[in-house]
Parts: structure tokens; sequence; C-alpha cells
């Protein structure tokens, strides 16, 4: 089934590997075969992945753009990924669902999830940042 993305005017994506912006117009891309994919808002830079969460973001997103070193990064997301269980149970749920479509070789959907884990790792940073001194 073909996938339909809308670029919009400076808009970047990333399609198996190659970053790609729109310098015009609002453009549609009608993709036709299987291809690894990411939007803008979907791609972390090296830069950012400063925290537990987007290290294991951030080695997935490698995984899946860069399929040549997949078991390179998929080594570093595993170290990862277990430093953050060990430092917060309440993420279990939450890394059992990436570990689950690592396993079956879901990056993409693995990515959705470790989205859930960014968001998590915020509410936690913002509780410790309320506890009291």
């Amino acid at each position: 089934m073909p996938l339909m993305i809308e670029i919009k005017s400076g808009d970047k994506l990333i399609i198996n590997g190659a970053v790609i912006e729109n310098t015009g117009s609002n453009t549609k891309l009608l993709i036709h075969n299987q291809v690894s994919i990411l939007r803008q808002k979907e791609i972390m830079s090296e830069e950012d992945s400063v925290t537990p969460a987007a290290r294991v973001y951030f080695a997935l997103q490698c995984a899946y753009i860069f399929p040549h070193k997949k078991t390179e990064y998929l080594t570093s997301f595993d170290e990862y990924v277990r430093q953050f269980a060990d430092a917060s149970q309440s993420s279990a749920p939450i890394i059992s669902k990436i570990i689950k479509e690592v396993r079956e070789d879901r990056l993409y959907q693995a990515l959705k999830a470790a989205q859930d884990l960014l968001k998590h790792e915020k509410e936690l940073m913002g509780l410790v940042g309320k506890a009291p001194a």
C-alpha cells in the first residue's frame, strides 16, 4: 500500500539515509515501496541526544536509517535501554514495548514507542525538579 507524505516548505525528511529538504512550496510524495522514512519532527540530532531516553531514541533512529550499521547501533541501544531500565523501574512497560518491536525488527514502531520513553523521562525529570529539599 503506497504512503502519501506531504512536505511543507523548508521541512526535511530522511529517506533511506538521504536527507531531503523541500525548498519550494508544499509538496506531496507518494512512496510505492518499502523504505526507511523519518519526518523532520521525528529526527533527533546527535547533539540533542544528551539524556538517557534520548540516547535510546538516537541509537534506534540510526539503526533504522542506516541498516548497514544496524548491529552496531542496536548494540548501543541494548546498553542504553538497560541503563534506563535499571534507573527507572516505572519505565518497564514502555521499555518492554520498545524491546518487543526491536526483536520483531519493527524499528519504526520501536521509535514511536521510544517517543513515549522521552515523554516519560521528561515527566520524571519534572518530578525530580519538584522534590522537597
